[in-house]
């Protein structure tokens, strides 16, 4: 892991060492929506989390994260509701500080992710309410079932950015990175008797224009 930071920071590090680029002139997010590009993106798995906040009888939140997530954004400042995303996650990804924990939440009894191995949500509906705040609203699938269900969603940055190529080399893009949280009720998608409370599923997630 430690080896691994250190690769990445050198490679951020080299575009602005070899420009001479200072901490001032580094391209950081807007706080408008419009300033992204309209076009074709794809969610940066690099820069991006979904989470799940399970309450845990009415004691405590359990937190879960999924390790492995895609998305793609048509995106229209002009006309955010003539906006298209997909994003799916894939089950088995699930992450637990619980020893073990894992195994369980993919098998039969919960998550059963050999028979439903990813969650897809396909938005159907964009409604901006301000350059940095709006709604997001689709079909939510999981665990074979689908559900109605609407994202609230906060921007975080818009414009251009570094991120990664295709090889994984530093560039300029258009990026879009939000920040979105809806409650999923989960008997509704089918869950285990033992889940009765609402589920908070959050995301944070970064996207790139693509060429």
């Amino acid at each position: 892991m430690i080896r691994a930071s250190l690769i990445a920071l050198a490679l951020w590090a080299a575009p602005a060492a070899a420009q001479e680029v200072t901490p001032e002139s580094i391209p950081r997010g807007q706080q408008d929506y419009h300033a992204a590009a309209a076009g074709a993106y794809r969610l940066d798995p690099t820069h991006s989390a979904v989470q799940a906040r399970v309450p845990h009888m009415g004691f405590s939140v359990s937190v879960f994260r999924f390790g492995t997530v895609s998305g793609q954004l048509d995106w229209n400042p002009d006309d955010p509701a003539q906006s298209r995303l997909e994003a799916e996650v894939e089950i088995a990804s699930i992450m637990t500080p619980v020893a073990g924990f894992t195994e369980i939440l993919t098998g039969p009894d919960y998550l059963d992710s050999a028979t439903n191995p990813t969650a897809r949500f396909i938005a159907d509906s964009f409604s901006a309410e301000s350059p940095t705040k709006g709604t997001v609203s689709g079909q939510l699938t999981l665990l074979g079932k689908t559900q109605p269900a609407t994202f609230e969603v906060t921007l975080i940055g818009a414009g251009k950015g570094y991120t990664g190529d295709e090889s994984g080399n530093p560039i300029i893009r258009d990026l879009i990175g939000l920040h979105a949280r809806t409650d999923i009720d989960p008997q509704a998608h089918g869950m285990n008797e033992f889940f009765t409370d609402p589920i908070t599923i959050e995301i944070d997630a970064e996207f790139a224009r693509q060429e």
